[in-house]
């Protein structure tokens, strides 16, 4: 079991990328099999839930978060502090409109043909993210890059990719009856590591203990403190549950019901708290 944390931690940089470029690959597999598939126009026309998005929509969206940074490397970064990485993951909450918009433009334009079309916008958009991320571009730890909420550091946008792929992979995966997407285990280790921290971070305390075996361990929720022996406080899960409770796929009650999750003390009804990211 993980030591618990306190505090956010740190990503290595080049774990990062090759988590990156896996999740990368195995999502253009999958958009692969999808747009060779006989039926494709029909997968392509599927409700997904995420609102009124279609599974084209979403395959739309993941390629927008492929090349984004590609398109925006050399744009110009606005002075302040870089926002922490805890912080993104709350401020995507106010964001959902304008992804929406931003997503169905690309769609249009970008996504907008057949299939055979749609493989290979997607094929481009992973090949320019993938282009970039052993080049000279990314060497300085120091580099900002800017996004819609203001300026990050360009190492921690790369991990903000990494939930957007990992998370909207699962989203896939829901949408076409998958029993579960083959994410890269070290993009799953991160996201899920990521969520947590933002969990504490949001929700400060040490009368809880979220345990997500074998990546994450937190105290969290305000209370008394556990120091010693078993905590009175436990709720444990796994990876992918905690993904889906933290993004509001599913909710606390529900996974509770489903055995996906266990809850043990008085407060360890995390409802109050869910989801962390919008």
């Amino acid at each position: 079991m993980p030591t618990p944390t306190r505090r956010p931690r740190t990503f290595d940089p080049a774990m990062v990328r090759a988590a990156l470029a896996a999740q990368t690959e195995a999502l253009r597999a999958a958009v692969h099999r999808l747009c060779a598939d006989p039926d494709a126009p029909a997968l392509l026309a599927r409700p997904t839930r995420l609102g009124d998005w279609r599974v084209r929509e979403l395959i739309a969206h993941l390629g927008f978060c492929l090349d984004w940074m590609p398109r925006h490397l050399d744009q110009p970064v606005p002075d302040g502090a870089p926002i922490p990485l805890v912080e993104w993951v709350g401020i995507t909450k106010t964001a959902a409109a304008g992804i929406d918009a931003s997503t169905r433009e690309y769609a249009e334009g970008v996504f907008g043909g057949g299939p055979a079309e749609l493989a290979k916008a997607f094929d481009a958009a992973a090949d320019a993210l993938l282009g970039v991320l052993d080049g000279p571009e990314l060497a300085d730890p120091a580099r900002r890059f800017v996004i819609r909420f203001g300026p990050i550091l360009l190492a921690d946008f790369l991990v903000t990719r990494l939930v957007e792929l990992v998370v909207h992979a699962d989203d896939l995966a829901d949408a076409l009856g998958l029993a579960a997407f083959p994410h890269d285990r070290q993009a799953l280790a991160a996201v899920t590591r990521l969520l947590a921290d933002a969990f504490a971070d949001q929700v400060p305390g040490g009368a809880v203990e979220l345990r997500i075996p074998p990546f994450a361990v937190v105290q969290a929720v305000p209370g008394p403190r556990h120091t010693r022996g078993t905590p009175p406080n436990v709720v444990e899960t796994d990876a992918l549950h905690w993904i889906r409770l933290a993004t509001g796929r599913t909710d606390f009650a529900s996974a509770v019901e489903a055995a996906a999750v266990s809850a043990s003390g008085e407060r360890s009804d995390l409802s109050a708290y869910l989801p962390v990211m919008g």
